[in-house]
């Protein structure tokens, strides 16, 4: 047997009894399937990025169980029915890794933003060691002024491109 997790995003404008039935629902089908209820994680009501059925939020809940492959199918096909679900999307578990809403993760990110900048600073130092080498560069060029003054590049050609005429404008 496989561990699933599925993340359902349920219409906002939807009764919680009906929520709390397609829980109970995705539960009764996984152990009719032979599967074990592993746990259930409301994550609660977030706004979405964009609308989805002119809907600007969603309800997600998150549902880990075990079961076989026969089992998630006949829950994604439940969940597809359903009106009230928005979205889901059922990914295989990997054992050992917490999967949290994005209120706990996102409290440790700006602890993590100032150490960014600290991390910056040292790269800034290395950038005056390699001035001295464009330096050396234009000495090397210095060396070689012959070739340089041959081909003159800046200055416009009245001689036609690719063998094809010139334009009218610049014969008259």
């Amino acid at each position: 047997m496989t561990t699933y997790e599925i993340l359902l995003m349920l219409d906002p404008e939807g009764a919680e009894s009906h929520q709390d039935e397609l829980i109970a629902r995705v539960r009764e089908l996984v152990e009719k399937g032979g599967g074990t209820w592993r746990s259930h994680d409301a994550w609660g009501r977030r706004r979405l990025a964009y609308e989805i059925a002119k809907k600007p939020e969603g309800v997600y809940h998150l549902v880990v169980f075990e079961a076989p492959a026969e089992t998630l199918d006949e829950v994604s096909r439940v969940l597809k029915i359903d009106d009230g679900v928005l979205r889901h999307l059922a990914t295989r578990h990997i054992e050992g890794s917490r999967t949290s809403a994005p209120r706990d993760d996102a409290q440790p990110a700006p602890a993590a933003a100032p150490a960014a900048p600290s991390a910056a600073a040292p790269a800034a130092v290395p950038a005056p060691q390699s001035e001295p080498e464009p330096e050396s560069a234009a000495v090397a060029t210095a060396e070689e002024p012959d070739e340089v003054p041959s081909e003159p590049t800046s200055e416009p050609t009245s001689e036609p491109i690719n063998g094809g005429p010139t334009s009218r404008g610049e014969e008259e």
